[in-house]
């Protein structure tokens, strides 16, 4: 059996198409088996892209761990001088993500089937991430550690987390790692951590 955290080599993208309101915009994806929060987009995700605050010179942002695409095509379209690039170890995700994008006719993102950020000498203004975090702590925080070294000096990460899921953790992580950290919002359980580089 897969996990949405590993690389799904099932290359069926059939599945459901549903529509959401974000940001009194609708948007369009498409998902399928194999995929994380393949039904509709997670609440976590959605408090995420309602809650970052892209700046007007956040030129490079990174989705890491973007599955169908729903945060990074959302601020791409919502920030056009921006490019967006999406990370994500499935393929399959990879896939719907660039359907999604076509989709939303968002055309000023970047594509990348990855683990994590491997081989990505890339720099960033502004990262976000909803973490796999049934992949595992270890994992969660190597996430950390190389979201940190991808950001340009003065950048920011943002993570969504649940409480229950290890969000004091990641806050103590990240607060050894980055110069500023704090918690921009908390809502039914899920914490939205800002790290400042």
């Amino acid at each position: 059996m897969s996990h949405y955290f590993t690389n799904d080599n099932d290359n069926d993208l059939s599945g459901k198409t549903f529509n959401i309101n974000i940001k009194n915009n609708i948007y369009k994806f498409q998902t399928s088996s194999g995929v994380f929060s393949k039904s509709y987009l997670d609440f976590g995700s959605k408090v995420l892209i309602e809650t970052v605050v892209v700046n007007k010179d956040d030129y490079k942002i990174l989705d890491l761990g973007s599955g169908y695409g729903p945060v990074g095509i959302v601020l791409a379209k919502e920030n056009p001088q921006s490019v967006v690039t999406m990370i994500d170890i499935n393929k399959k995700a990879c896939e719907l993500a660039k359907i999604n994008a076509k989709l939303n006719d968002v055309s000023n993102v970047n594509i990348i089937n990855n683990n994590l950020l491997e081989g990505i000498d890339e720099k960033f203004d502004l990262i976000l991430t909803n973490p796999p975090i049934r992949a595992g702590k270890d994992i969660v925080f190597k996430l950390y550690e190389q979201a940190y070294h991808a950001l340009n000096d003065g950048g920011r990460l943002n993570v969504v987390i649940q409480k229950k899921q290890g969000a004091p953790s990641t806050e103590k992580k990240l607060n050894e790692l980055f110069k500023n950290v704090k918690i921009v919002k908390k809502v039914k359980g899920y914490w939205i951590i800002e790290a400042f580089k």
